[in-house]
């Protein structure tokens, strides 16, 4: 079975609820609480974005906004991972929506085309230094960074909450 990164929106109370109930926190896992808009499926792009901003020497805050984006804060509800299905070792983590704001800023800043000129061209060393094997890194990455951005930007503008899980 292959580990995807997934993220959703959510409201505050939304995510009190999943804090307080495996159930509810199950259905947002299962996409049934939130429509699918408010999901990202970030595929296998998160280590990749980590490796590419520090190939294009991103100045720190904004790697660590990056890291933050993809690895939440604080897990949700530790009973979940009792629940059959989930992934035992990536508990479903959050950010809460200042927090999300705060992220979504930085990450604003960041130019996907200058971060992508830092992959390198040739294929099989990109894959290597990136630990993403496509068939175009930068087209991968690129889309993925463009739609993070673009998915945090409506959170914070919402003043959204982010869930995070590996599914």
């Amino acid at each position: 079975m292959a580990v995807t990164q997934q993220l959703a929106k959510l409201s505050a109370a939304e995510l009190a609820a999943c804090r307080n109930s495996v159930e509810v926190l199950d259905l947002l896992c299962s996409f049934k609480l939130r429509p699918a808009s408010d999901h990202l499926d970030l595929d296998w792009a998160p280590a990749p974005l980590v490796r590419s901003f520090e190939l294009a020497h991103v100045d720190e805050p904004v790697v660590a906004a990056l890291r933050r984006s993809l690895h939440g804060d604080e897990e949700i509800n530790a009973a979940y991972r009792d629940h059959p299905d989930t992934v035992w070792e990536h508990p479903v983590t959050a950010l809460e929506p200042d927090v999300v704001a705060e992220v979504a800023a930085l990450l604003t800043n960041v130019r996907p085309e200058v971060v992508m000129a830092a992959v390198p061209d040739h294929v099989v060393t990109a894959q290597t230094s990136l630990g993403v094997f496509t068939f175009d890194e930068r087209r991968y990455l690129h889309g993925h960074l463009v739609a993070l951005q673009d998915f945090y930007a409506h959170a914070a503008r919402q003043h959204l909450a982010v869930a995070l899980w590996s599914d």
